[in-house]
């Protein structure tokens, strides 16, 4: 099963994502094997056969037996020939009373563990999951006691593991998913590990409304300031970093070289990671791929949608008034909001913590079939993560200052957009024909240019001006995707979100759909760009430095005012080139009104609309003024 997960990975997310953000163009189910193997299969009858084989089984080997401090494990052979263990504890479960908690240290166990089998996800909607025949989609899937990690590792016999100077450098994988899905029996660390020679760690953490939840009446006379925080995801992943720095030497780990990575949300978790204090020592270097330094405010955690500081509309006092009106103790939403007003902090805190995961899941409001939902992650707290945006509060110099990567994907965009834009003709569900491939590029392009802005960019520029280290950009430009039939795949998808994971864990075979992703024409550079991309992130966990000596092309520090950064793509296609098109928020927004492709002003509006509502540097105020008010008159596009 293990080349199918990335696979599963992408496609999904095109699945997911675009019933977020176009709930207009829902993919079923029946259509998931279609987009496994790049539409060919149910659209277009060629044949291909989507499901993924039964993974082999996996035997215990006596050569991963292991001493931790918590207690022995023995993990198994990978079909790559690394050695892992699944499944180890972190954290006691947050479960009960502890829901709504900062974790709190592993139990030690007497005997082997064996550790062979994935962890439970955490709770989220049955998403990809539902795929696999856990459940169907909408049904609540995972469980509360997830705090779990993985761990791969090159081979070594019990007595030839290295230590001290000789130990490996360690890469502690963060998943995506929007921050409310995902896990990480998606990722398989063993190519990384064993080609780069490293230990990568894989891991899970509490998400949506367990892991980002802010409601004063939880807050008893025991609890600490973090469990006041909210930040509960974001404290499972400096957790997680905790016992990497005290039990990962007995993989032959060394914790004094840790460096943090993660994608999408796992990108924006790093983010997370690199303005708490409480990672103060715990990681030394950073990668992030395709995040944001998105944070939310104590206002939006936590207060109603009519308050004068209006809240989220899955805030912790939204989700509070829906769970009273779902279980008939309120009649409506007014109702429910006065019922509160009279409850004390002990009724409240008894009534959240007394609820099952699949209530808390059902009370929220515009949840997607496809798993993700909106939710204010990663709260402005003050005491876990600054009361300033991140970016603000790098270039105060108040971060944990390491070597970090931020980088992009040239079209991320079209994975949002090839199941749902307008500017594509659907046939059941699925793309056949682009009837305006002038504005879906268009669209594409301002749309990644805003998310270049704001997850490298400006966080790169940032970083810099503080002086406090140092910072480097990418943009993975590969798209030399195929066709089918008459569809160009690589001008559909292009470059797009997530494409970059599969080169960086290094597994480029897709099962039935390889040859329309990665056609054989382009096999063989697609697969000397990833081990380029595993050698530079190789080489950035052991040093610091991604392009340094031995590094196929120089990849130079991000330098103040006159930044520069390197495109991954095959050679044909430019890759190991430097860049100086750097993008900022504003520049992007003036971009926008002063291209000639743009033939009217509502063309210009649809874009600057994508601004406002994910997360670009427009406000709506801005919106309704701009281009003389031209747009004031034109919805925004509702998400979620």
């Amino acid at each position: 099963m293990t080349r199918y997960v990335l696979t599963v990975k992408f496609f999904f997310t095109f699945q997911t994502v675009s019933r977020w953000l176009f709930p207009e163009a829902m993919v079923g189910r029946k259509a998931m094997g279609a987009i496994l193997a790049a539409g060919c299969a149910a659209v277009f009858g060629l044949g291909c056969a989507a499901e993924p084989s039964p993974p082999p089984p996996v035997v215990e080997s006596v050569e991963t037996l292991r001493d931790t401090g918590l207690g022995r494990v023995i993990g198994f052979e990978t079909e790559s020939g690394a050695h892992a263990w699944r499944g180890l504890p972190f954290a006691t479960p947050p479960v009960g009373e502890s829901r709504w908690r900062a974790p709190r240290p592993p139990q030690a166990w007497a005997g082997t563990r064996e550790s062979l089998e994935f962890a439970s996800p955490c709770v989220q909607f049955a998403g990809l999951n539902a795929e696999f025949g856990d459940g169907d989609e909408g049904d609540v899937f995972g469980s509360e006691d997830c705090l779990y990690l993985n761990v791969f590792a090159p081979p070594f016999l019990p007595d030839e593991v290295p230590k001290a100077d000789e130990a490996l450098p360690v890469m502690v994988w963060i998943h995506g998913g929007g921050n409310t899905m995902g896990d990480a029996h998606l990722y398989d660390g063993s190519t990384l590990a064993r080609g780069q020679n490293v230990i990568v760690v894989t891991i899970h953490y509490r998400m949506g409304a367990f892991g980002w939840f802010y409601h004063e009446a939880l807050n008893g006379a025991d609890s600490t300031l973090d469990d006041r925080s909210g930040n509960y995801g974001t404290l499972d992943t400096v957790a997680a970093l905790v016992w990497v720095r005290e039990h990962i030497a007995s993989f032959g780990g060394d914790p004094n070289r840790v460096t943090v990575f993660g994608e999408s949300a796992g990108g924006t978790d790093v983010f997370g990671l690199l303005a708490t204090p409480r990672a103060a020592g715990l990681f030394h270097g950073a990668i992030v791929q395709s995040g944001s330094g998105h944070t939310n405010s104590i206002a939006q955690a936590r207060n109603s949608t009519d308050a004068s500081l209006p809240g989220h509309q899955n805030s912790s006092a939204e989700l509070l008034y829906s769970l009273l009106v779902q279980d008939g103790t309120a009649s409506d939403r007014d109702d429910a909001k006065a019922k509160v007003a009279q409850m004390s902090a002990g009724a409240i805190g008894k009534t959240l913590r007394g609820k099952t995961p699949e209530e808390i899941l059902g009370a929220i409001k515009g949840k997607s079939l496809g798993g993700m939902y909106s939710w204010p992650s990663l709260v402005r707290d003050g005491v876990v993560l600054p009361e300033v945006d991140i970016l603000e509060a790098f270039s105060e110099g108040r971060y944990n200052a390491v070597p970090t990567i931020f980088g992009t994907n040239r079209d991320e965009n079209k994975l949002f957009m090839a199941f749902g834009s307008e500017y594509v003709t659907h046939l059941a569900q699925m793309p056949i024909w682009f009837n305006n491939a002038r504005m879906y590029d268009l669209v594409a392009e301002y749309g990644t240019k805003g998310w270049k802005a704001r997850g490298a960019d400006e966080a790169a520029e940032a970083m810099s001006r503080s002086g406090r280290s140092r910072a480097f950009v990418y943009r993975f430009d590969w798209d030399e995707e195929g066709s089918v039939l008459w569809l160009d795949l690589s001008q559909l998808f292009g470059a797009a979100h997530a494409l970059e994971v599969p080169f960086v864990f290094g597994n480029l075979d897709f099962g039935p759909a390889t040859s329309y992703i990665v056609p054989e024409e382009s096999r063989a550079e697609a697969e000397a760009l990833s081990k380029t991309m595993m050698d530079y992130w190789g080489r950035f966990a052991r040093t610091g430095e991604p392009g340094g000596e031995g590094a196929d092309a120089p990849w130079p520090a991000w330098e103040v005012d006159a930044g520069r950064f390197i495109l991954l793509d095959s050679q044909s296609g430019g890759g190991g080139a430097l860049s100086t098109e750097t993008v900022t928020g504003e520049s992007v927004i003036k971009a926008v009104a002063n291209d000639s492709r743009f033939r009217t002003a509502a063309e210009r509006c649809e874009v600057y609309g994508q601004f406002v509502v994910f997360g670009g540097k427009m406000t709506e105020e801005e919106y309704l003024t701009v281009l003389d008010g031209s747009c004031a008159d034109l919805p925004l596009p509702i998400r979620g």
